[in-house]
């Protein structure tokens, strides 16, 4: 901005090279050459194409694709493994980008809230032209309900107010004028004689100059900022990588290990030794974990649909969980943008006011008397005549939501509905009462008068600011008396004026005069004295009623609350401690006082508690956002202006609220509020812990299956028996009947307490060694027993003992038609699909016994456990699917074996919990932590 608010009217004539008539149609148009459209532009983005491809090269993808690629390798010969795992990709690589593809649609937003057309001052004449069409120099002339095309410098201006929320977040119109500033060190956001892009005319008229068009406006600064954030790894993203690098290590260091040995110690001849370790690695790499965390999240995020919360992106739902720190906006956010009048004072009392918003239900009582005294009354209606006639608003019921909106000023319509809940309909009254005159509110003055041609004969209505109308009040009206206003009244008047301002309570002063008599002519001099003072009214935007006990929830849950608002510090501080974000000595800092701290000293600021941050800019929140999660935090901010986008997209999971949100702080977030419920974050925290702690629960289950799918290459290499469990059968477990039981946990419940612990410590991994030993050193090696048990059980059932079987050999052309082998390897697959039932209810809870937590309570599980039980059984005896897979089918005896072995994994880690806590209860010894794998 070229500083065009500190010229006067001929000056930026001057500077603009316009004339009070406007541009030329001709000029206009050389103008638009030079500058462009009134647009904003988009930067080019990535394709969709690249952005699809990037679900292919993630790192747990690119481990399967080398899995794939091995079994390509002439000799290995298992081309329908690989087949079946770059069908796993692909599929997983669809499913991913359709959940998550949110095209890029923040700048599109931005272009439809500029209107479409804007009416200009050319040569003379006012015209509709299109808003893009907008240059340098052209006049636009401003109306009530107006949006603003362009940032415009105001040349004239009647009671102009405009809704500037979606650029500052603040909630009351801001009073324009077209006094020049002086003022060097000003907020370009707050200027009081420009009107800016994407903001809207509250009331009055006006005509302003524009300087500066699409994304030279304060407008298209915002978009700039949003586009330039780039979106970092979430943290689950970065936790999967982690957990893919775990199991990589392990795959190829436990591959190696047995290459060497079955090369160099058994002596298998490099070939076959190539072969053994492809298999192993094979084996240890789970193959389902792609696609089952994918749907896990999937499941996550339809379960916080239900409560409330759209999640837009699937890493998001854990992230929320893991949050330190949410950054909130006050206005419609924790407030419920609605100006109400709580308190009154008239009479020399004051009264509280009942109900929110712009419901015109309520009353008014002083300790919880309602008002019916008949004296009371008068002056009551008296005042509700004044707040009603000294009003440019308009209360009236949506048709299409049955809600009570207002048209104009959010403070008079407060005044309107104050009014309306004391009885007095304006609507009927004014028809009677016409408007004959009116002096509008101006700065200098802080007061508006409407003057009425009443049935009781011509009066003036006043409201402003109490201070400087008391100066201008001769008398007061109490129940219906008039009384001289002595010292003692005006000292109480101010006590409860000043009492009401420290509650961050907006109070107007309303007042009234009979110009039955008066003769000279209506102006401020002659109007504006000797008014007889009628009472205060106190206002505030109120806090949404869920929202106290929704932060007491954070703060149980060591989460911190930082709000940061483009408001005033005090209404802000006020809110703060209402709701109990704030509790003891506060300290506010000004959006001026960020510019002057460097990123260290915003880092010592935000360590802090019952801290606020007010009158703050776009930049500002980013900046706040960036510092935070440089210090560690995992960041959530809540927004809904435009001036919310670039912070929303900056920190770890931008929330947005679906109501009152604007379309550009959507696009932005990563999850909105469908109820604009702040409460409905606490609900989606508990959701997204719920989902990591599931996360654990299932990976670890899958990983137990491991072991089993491991044990028999190591049988054959030893041994040199028959290959107890094929590689198909192993595909067979990892995406067939261990993907519905883990899908089952999950969508474990949250379990009790999860909202009372700290948020999960950055260094804290998905997977921990002592689940990894649990895993793969102590259950694991219980179902690898069980299975091969079952194997053997089916050659000695046919007379085939150990010592024979090493005589058929290792060799699979000696045995891999053969019906024995066939039913043996099928047994020891059932047997593994047995056990991991078993396993399903031990990894249900890492401490408490299963029956404690409730063995029933996920009824999920035991439809997973159904579906696991028709899948084995679809393997073995339909036809030709059993040929895939190399099954043969079982008889029943042999069922009858197998399904004994369904406890075998629970029992041993329901002995382990019994230890573990025994040693807990009973010892201070750290065995306890020791035991608990």
């Amino acid at each position: 901005m070229d500083q065009f608010y500190s010229l006067n009217t001929e000056e930026l004539y001057k500077e603009l090279s316009v004339s009070s008539i406007g541009l030329s149609d001709e000029e206009a148009k050389k103008r638009l050459e030079i500058y462009g459209q009134n647009l904003i532009k988009e930067k080019k983005k990535r394709s969709l194409i690249l952005r699809f491809l990037d679900n292919f090269i993630h790192l747990l993808a690119i481990i399967l694709w080398i899995a794939a690629a091995l079994c390509f390798i002439p000799r290995v010969d298992m081309p329908q493994l690989g087949y079946a795992i770059i069908l796993v990709i692909i599929i997983n690589a669809v499913f991913s980008f359709l959940q998550e593809f949110r095209a890029e649609k923040a700048l599109e937003a931005l272009k439809k809230i500029l209107p479409s057309y804007a009416r200009v001052l050319r040569a003379g004449e006012i015209k509709e032209v299109l808003s893009s069409e907008l240059v340098p120099g052209d006049i636009i002339i401003l109306n009530e309900g107006d949006n603003v095309s362009a940032d415009a410098r105001l040349i004239e201006s009647f009671d102009l107010r405009t809704n500037n929320s979606v650029l500052t977040g603040e909630s009351d119109p801001q009073r324009k004028s077209t006094v020049a500033i002086a003022n060097r060190e000003v907020d370009v956001l707050r200027l009081t004689n420009v009107v800016y892009a994407g903001t809207s005319i509250s009331s009055g008229t006006g005509k302003a100059i524009v300087y500066a068009t699409g994304m030279k406006t304060e407008f298209g600064k915002i978009a700039g900022i949003t586009q330039s954030v780039k979106e970092g790894m979430s943290p689950l993203q970065k936790e999967i990588n982690k957990a893919s690098e775990v199991l990589v290590y392990i795959a190829i260091g436990v591959g190696v290990l047995f290459f060497i040995l079955s090369l160099f110690v058994i002596n298998l001849g490099f070939l076959a030794s190539f072969v053994f370790a492809i298999g192993i690695i094979v084996a240890f790499v789970p193959e389902g974990l792609l696609p089952t965390v994918t749907l896990a999240l999937a499941m996550g995020v339809q379960r916080m649909a239900k409560r409330n919360a759209l999640i837009k992106k699937l890493s998001s739902v854990e992230t929320l969980g893991s949050t330190t720190v949410i950054c909130t906006d006050k206005t419609g956010t924790l407030t419920q943008n609605e100006m109400t009048v709580r308190e009154i004072w008239v009479n020399g009392g004051s009264y509280d006011v009942s109900g929110v918003g712009y419901s015109p239900t309520g009353n008014f009582s002083v300790k919880g008397k309602i008002l019916d005294d008949e004296n009371e009354e008068i002056t009551f209606k008296k005042m509700s005549k004044a707040m009603s006639y000294c009003n440019n608003a308009r209360l009236y019921k949506d048709k299409n939501t049955s809600q009570w909106v207002i048209k104009g000023d959010p403070t008079e319509g407060a005044l309107l509905v104050a009014a309306q809940k004391a009885g007095f309909d304006y609507e009927s009254e004014l028809t009677n009462e016409p408007r004959i005159f009116l002096l509008p509110f101006d700065s200098g003055r802080k007061r508006m008068t409407s003057i009425h041609e009443t049935t009781d004969g011509t009066f003036a209505f006043v409201k402003g600011a109490p201070k400087e109308m008391l100066s201008l009040c001769s008398k007061i009206e109490i129940n219906g008396r008039i009384e001289e206003l002595n010292q003692e009244k005006l000292q109480e008047i101010l006590k409860f004026n000043d009492s009401y301002a420290k509650k961050a309570l907006r109070v107007l002063a309303i007042a009234y005069r009979d110009l039955s008599n008066f003769k000279e002519e209506y102006n401020v001099e002659n109007v504006e004295k000797d008014f007889v003072f009628l009472g205060l009214a106190a206002m505030i935007d109120p806090p949404r009623p869920e929202v106290e006990a929704a932060v007491k929830e954070c703060f149980k849950a060591g989460i911190k609350i930082i709000m940061i608002t483009g408001d005033y510090g005090l209404t802000a501080d006020a809110i703060a401690r209402k709701i109990g974000i704030v509790k003891g000595e506060s300290k506010i800092y000004l959006g001026t006082d960020l510019e002057k701290m460097s990123d260290e000293e915003l880092g010592e600021a935000v360590k802090k508690d019952n801290i606020i941050f007010a009158r703050v800019s776009p930049e500002h929140k980013m900046k706040i956002a960036q510092v935070l999660k440089k210090n560690g935090h995992i960041v959530a901010m809540t927004g809904d202006g435009v001036n919310d986008a670039p912070a929303l997209k900056e920190a770890d999971i931008g929330i947005a609220m679906g109501i009152s949100g604007t379309d550009v702080a959507r696009e932005a977030a990563d999850m909105i509020l469908t109820d604009d419920n702040f409460a409905s974050i606490v609900n989606a925290i508990e959701e997204g812990r719920a989902v990591f702690e599931n996360l654990r629960k299932f990976i670890n289950y899958i990983l137990t299956s491991n072991i089993p799918e491991a044990i028999p290459f190591i049988m054959m290499v030893i041994f040199k028996i028959p290959l107890p469990l094929t590689v198909m059968q192993i595909l067979a477990i990892d995406l067939g009947t261990d993907m519905l039981p883990s899908l089952a946990l999950a969508a474990e419940p949250p379990e009790p307490g999860i909202m009372s612990k700290p948020p999960r410590p950055r260094k804290e991994r998905l997977l921990t060694g002592k689940n990894l030993a649990k895993a793969y050193l102590l259950l694991g090696p219980v179902e690898a027993a069980v299975a091969m048990v079952a194997f053997l059980i089916v050659y000695y059932d046919n007379g085939i003992t150990f010592a024979k079987l090493r005589q058929i050999g290792a060799n699979p052309a000696d045995y891999i038609n053969d019906r024995v082998y066939q039913t043996a390897t099928t047994a020891n697959h059932a047997a593994i699909t047995m056990s991991q039932i078993g396993n399903a209810f031990a990894w249900r809870s890492n401490y408490e016994s299963v029956f404690k937590i409730g063995f029933f309570k996920n009824k999920l599980l035991f439809l997973g456990i159904l579906g696991e039980i028709l899948i084995i059984n679809a393997l073995i005896y339909i036809p030709k699917l059993n040929t895939v897979f190399n099954h043969y089918p079982l008889n029943w005896h042999y069922w009858l074996i197998v399904i004994t072995f369904i406890p075998a994994v629970l029992i041993v880690e329901e002995l382990r919990k019994l230890i573990v806590r025994y040693v807990k209860n009973h010892s201070q010894s750290p065995a306890a932590g020791k035991l608990g794998l």
